[in-house]
């Protein structure tokens, strides 16, 4: 059966999948023009990034399609309200947020009409979002990359929050793979649609260093781990140098803050700094931010191949009466993108 869209505010995108907006300069324009032109919302990545070249990298995005293009952007970010208000006047469709809970972005979405999307991992907080104006929800759980806000599973975590939200749209985000899975979450679970981030890393158009991809490549199971972070919540990383040695109890920080980009830092190292070594290829230095299951990835595709397989696998299935997704999503087809079924 086909999937149904996904409206969030006056925007509609045909394929229900929102591409996660992964910070630093992870996930830029030449990502989320690929991601909007196959359908879905394409994501960049807004935070910590100078106001001049984030809002150059909207027109940009804005110019190359007429699909929908967000910025994420973290509430933890010092100058969050000046770079929302960037995003909006460079001519952004939605503002996504999270790592942190704002009330002042809500008047600024209805003031300026920009639907304001909120990432959370609770249900009071989700109460919340939906009560002071949020036009989707994005429910984000443990399995998911880098800054997380609960340990709870996903498929425990969204139904409890499910329960609570029931006026604007409610997208299940952390660990989704395969299209299997997010028919999974969509009918099973209630999801209107499913937000992957880690999946559109290894693709050609994600435009980070090929050691960073390399890297997820060939992560195994055991190498995803979960690390500190200045930022004041736990983030999950890959296991590398810099986090060995920080695992370890070792000296990686700095003496002097270069950016100061965050609300509250506690300065034991600079998260600016290390993304983007790890954005540039830097894998002794890099932090790289990574979702739990990024070891049942196996190649890097283009973001049309990522939408094709997302889309007839989860079609497949979707709306099919005792389909067994477990059995589905664990199967070596499931990412394959030249097979819809095992």
């Amino acid at each position: 059966m086909r999937l149904p869209p996904l409206a969030i505010g006056p925007y509609t995108a045909p394929v229900p999948l929102v591409q996660g907006g992964m910070s630093i300069k992870v996930s830029t324009s030449s990502l989320a023009i690929a991601v909007a032109e196959c359908g879905g919302i394409g994501t960049i990545g807004g935070s910590s990034i100078p106001e001049k070249e984030l809002a150059a990298d909207i027109r940009r995005a804005k110019e190359a399609t007429k699909g929908i293009i967000a910025v994420n952007i973290m509430f933890a970010m010092k100058n969050f309200f000046s770079l929302v208000k960037t995003s909006i006047e460079a001519g952004v469709d939605m503002i996504i947020t999270g790592a942190g809970f704002s009330r002042d972005i809500f008047k600024i979405g209805r003031e300026t009409n920009t639907p304001i999307v909120s990432i959370v991992s609770s249900p009071a907080f989700a109460r919340l979002a939906e009560k002071l104006g949020a036009a989707a929800i994005v429910v984000e759980a443990k399995e998911a990359g880098g800054h997380l806000g609960t340990d709870q599973p996903l498929r425990k975590l969204f139904p409890e929050i499910r329960k609570v939200v029931r006026k604007v749209p409610l997208i299940a985000a952390g660990g989704i793979t395969n299209g299997y899975e997010m028919a999974e979450m969509m009918d099973r679970y209630g999801a209107d649609g499913v937000q992957v981030a880690t999946r559109f890393v290894l693709t050609e158009e994600c435009d980070v260093d090929d050691t960073f991809k390399q890297t997820m490549l060939q992560a195994r199971k055991e190498d995803v781990v979960l690390v500190t972070s200045p930022v004041g919540m736990p983030g999950r990383a890959l296991r590398t140098p810099f986090v060995e040695k920080m695992l370890a109890g070792e000296e990686v920080g700095v003496r002097e803050c270069r950016y100061k980009c965050l609300r509250k830092c506690d300065h034991h190292y600079c998260i600016s700094d290390r993304l983007l070594k790890a954005r540039d290829g830097d894998y002794e230095n890099g932090l790289f931010f990574t979702g739990e299951n990024v070891y049942k990835m196996n190649e890097i595709l283009t973001v049309r191949q990522v939408f094709d397989q997302f889309v007839s696998q989860a079609e497949s299935v979707y709306r099919e009466p005792g389909v067994d997704y477990d059995r589905l999503s664990a199967h070596p087809a499931a990412m394959n993108t030249n097979e819809t079924q095992p």
